[in-house]
């Protein structure tokens, strides 16, 4: 992941265990070897906000339906279906907008993050999803 994908190149080892510690829910696939091919990670208030994040396929499992089974299990079959979710991502808005993602209203500000402004890699599709 710190290698390949877009979002996920500035954190080192111990950033990711420090956001895996912190995570709401953690769903994870793994290969009949067990090694693990997928991910998803979101942070959540627990009643009623969640933010998906982290959505990570390897590339030589994708373009089996992988990346629609992580976000299914996260949000569709755990916990959080209820829930009102949030994403940021640069691809795969194909895959979002099937779980009911979609551009946001006029109610909704955010701040960018140090590591979103001006991101000259956004939009490099890595996330096989």
């Amino acid at each position: 992941m710190s290698t390949q994908a877009y979002w996920g190149r500035w954190r080192d080892r111990a950033q990711v265990e420090r956001q895996l510690a912190g995570a709401w829910r953690v769903v994870g696939a793994y290969d009949r070897a067990g090694a693990m091919v997928g991910f998803a990670r979101a942070v959540s208030d627990g009643v009623a906000l969640a933010y998906l994040a982290d959505v990570f396929v390897v590339e030589r499992a994708r373009g089996h339906g992988l990346g629609k089974s992580l976000v299914q299990a996260m949000i569709e079959d755990g916990p959080g279906a209820d829930f009102r979710w949030m994403l940021h991502t640069a691809d795969a808005h194909g895959l979002y907008h099937r779980f009911g993602f979609t551009e946001p209203d006029t109610t909704y500000l955010e701040r960018p993050g140090k590591h979103t402004r001006n991101d000259e890699s956004a939009g490099e599709s890595v996330s096989g999803s």
